[in-house]
């Protein structure tokens, strides 16, 4: 499946929600906010047990069978969730170790113990391989007079060595569910832990550097009030666009259409959306408009009108269309 949820034989799936539902239609939606323990059971989280086991090769030769070790790598093996066997994630370096699950909440859980977040969404991707918790901080960003801003923490880490341990804040616009995670210049909005030894005492030091999630959040609303307060034309609109989707003379005719249906796409949000309701004609209003074309307009992928809004959920989830929106915040932003 294109949103990479993964599922299980007995039809549940390893995603959780509070309150609201996700795009994909899979898993748990809870009625209330969510305690850690509440996102590793209803999640399918917990439990897991990840360890690293040797890895051997089989030789066949004419004399029969040799079994052959395999230095510096190992295997990352799981504890099936809903089966209890063991189940390998991925093949990993000497240096490589696990981060569980439980781990990954506590951490989170000490954020809510501090600030007052709460758990919205934990999930599991690409049949165990990576993982995902957020939350929402209480503190709520109000760009203008009416758009307001949440906050979240969202804490990814893979277990088949494919990534760190990532912390990311992660600004939503509540009306149109936009993921803006731009990166500012004078902001940290993200923190990296790799998996080594001294993984879980650098997560510890992050608990300190998040303190830098507010300032992210101040330097955030700052530039989108700028942003909302500097007007914006159609053809303004059209020369940021032209650099974030450059098209030559020299390309395809069908890269050029494409150009052309990205540009209506775009013009007519800006121009006619209820999302812009109340901010049309400012510079905000186009990078909304940007915005919400790459996550959730963009052409994706599928068979089906199901799959293709799963492909696009995907993007939010995996943070796929982050460069586009990266590089329109540095274009628009004054």
């Amino acid at each position: 499946m294109a949103h990479e949820i993964e599922q299980f034989s007995d039809g549940t799936a390893a995603f959780v929600g509070a309150r609201e539902s996700a795009w994909h239609r899979l898993g748990t939606v809870t009625a209330d906010a969510l305690t850690a323990e509440d996102a590793m059971r209803l999640a399918a989280l917990d439990g897991w047990n990840v360890r690293l086991v040797g890895l051997h090769a089989t030789e066949l030769t004419a004399e029969g069978t040799t079994l052959l070790d395999v230095p510096n790598h190992r295997a990352s093996v799981r504890t099936h969730p809903k089966t209890g066997s063991p189940e390998t994630l991925g093949v990993v370096g000497p240096d490589y170790t696990p981060v569980q699950n439980e781990e990954h909440a506590e951490f989170l859980n000490f954020l809510a113990d501090e600030s007052g977040a709460h758990f919205e969404t934990a999930g599991s991707l690409r049949e165990g391989r990576q993982v995902f918790l957020t939350m929402k901080l209480p503190q709520t960003m109000t760009i203008g007079a009416s758009d307001n801003v949440d906050l979240y923490i969202a804490a990814f880490n893979s277990h088949d060595g494919s990534s760190a341990f990532r912390i990311v804040v992660t600004p939503v616009r509540v009306v149109c569910a936009n993921t803006l995670r731009a990166g500012l210049r004078n902001a940290k909005s993200s923190y990296t832990v790799r998996h080594t030894s001294g993984a879980r005492g650098r997560i510890a030091q992050a608990r300190q550097a998040l303190g830098l999630t507010f300032k992210y959040a101040e330097e955030f609303e700052k530039a989108a009030q700028r942003m909302l307060d500097a007007e914006m034309t159609t053809p303004m609109l059209r020369t940021v666009v032209d650099k974030l989707w450059p098209v030559a003379d020299a390309d395809s005719s069908r890269k050029k259409s494409n150009q052309q249906s990205r540009w209506y796409t775009i013009r007519n949000l800006f121009e006619q959306a209820d999302t812009q309701a109340g901010i049309r004609g400012t510079a905000w209003a186009g990078y909304n408009a940007i915005t919400e074309y790459a996550n959730h307009i963009a052409p994706a992928r599928g068979a089906s009108p199901d799959l293709k809004s799963a492909a696009r959920a995907e993007r939010v989830i995996s943070g796929t269309a982050d460069d586009v929106m990266e590089r329109a915040f540095h274009l628009i932003a004054v």
